[in-house]
């Protein structure tokens, strides 16, 4: 009888360890936000306010200094032909980001667009729209990257476009997915009844109920667009000189490896992989934190 009324004690919820345990939730999820926050804080710092800080240009040729390690003249050292590796980086940040962030808002409203439409529209419309995407999801977005990539003069704009809708299809399907889940709800019927268009039910209703979705969905599309484009410069099929991206500069990097450069490999690839760990903890941050307040 002690046995059972000990454990009714412990399993009430409102005893000190369940608490303790939901304090300890709380704070793990604020604390994966807060990591990726302030990760993406200092990469876009980097990207967007540093080279204005340190205003080095990235292209000036010192050629006794060539392969130098970090110094006070070069805090992050030199290339091979003598360039400050430090307003490389920045101006590689500056880069990378004008293009990933833009190429993955645009594949997030192609993506909204699409999965709403399929989802709204009539049964018709879905089918194909659906046979249309799985077609499209069969494919590697990789090796469709880098066939558009060889074909298309590579510019800044042309990168946009060529990410941005390489990137639109699994949000396409998680839209039509939440679309469908949504619109036999009441609101939604009261809504259709009054008259209201498909337009107005999506702008005013889907849209909002789905928004903790998208939000987080969002945040990974822009690790997404970064790691892509990172992958491209390093195939050579990125940012094209003279311009570098975070890619170019690693790929620089890794083709001397002989020499033994490592500050030439280690500060892209660290702000790649920040980046990446940036988009990734917001991403679960927003996730875990939406998900307690269901």
């Amino acid at each position: 009888m002690s046995d059972q009324l000990m454990t009714k004690a412990v399993a009430q919820p409102g005893m000190p360890s369940a608490r303790m345990g939901r304090l300890f939730d709380w704070a793990s999820d604020r604390s994966t936000l807060i990591i990726g926050l302030s990760l993406s804080a200092i990469v876009l710092f980097l990207g967007f306010v540093a080279p204005f800080i340190y205003p080095v240009d990235p292209f000036a040729i010192h050629p006794d200094h060539a392969l130098e390690g970090p110094s006070r003249l070069f805090p992050l050292g030199t290339d091979e032909l003598g360039r400050d590796e430090l307003a490389l980086l920045l101006s590689g940040g500056l880069a990378t980001l004008i293009v990933s962030l833009p190429s993955a808002v645009l594949a997030f409203v192609v993506g909204v667009a699409y999965g709403l439409a399929s989802g709204l529209g009539p049964a018709w419309l879905d089918r194909l729209l659906m046979r249309l995407l799985d077609a499209v999801l069969a494919l590697p977005s990789l090796i469709i990257l880098l066939f558009f990539a060889s074909l298309v003069t590579l510019t800044n704009t042309s990168l946009i476009l060529l990410l941005g809708f390489i990137s639109w299809p699994s949000l396409a399907r998680l839209v039509r997915n939440e679309t469908m889940a949504q619109k036999g709800r009441d609101f939604v019927l009261a809504t259709e009844q009054l008259g209201a268009s498909r337009f107005y039910i999506a702008r005013v209703h889907l849209l909002r109920v789905m928004a903790p979705i998208l939000v987080v969905n969002g945040t990974f599309m822009v690790g997404d667009a970064i790691f892509a484009l990172s992958a491209l410069s390093f195939l050579g099929l990125g940012v094209q000189p003279p311009q570098v991206s975070w890619g170019s500069l690693l790929e620089t990097g890794l083709d001397i490896i002989a020499l033994d450069p490592w500050w030439m490999i280690l500060p892209p690839g660290i702000v790649v992989f920040a980046a990446l760990l940036a988009a990734s903890l917001t991403g679960q941050g927003l996730l875990l934190r939406w998900g307690n307040r269901r």
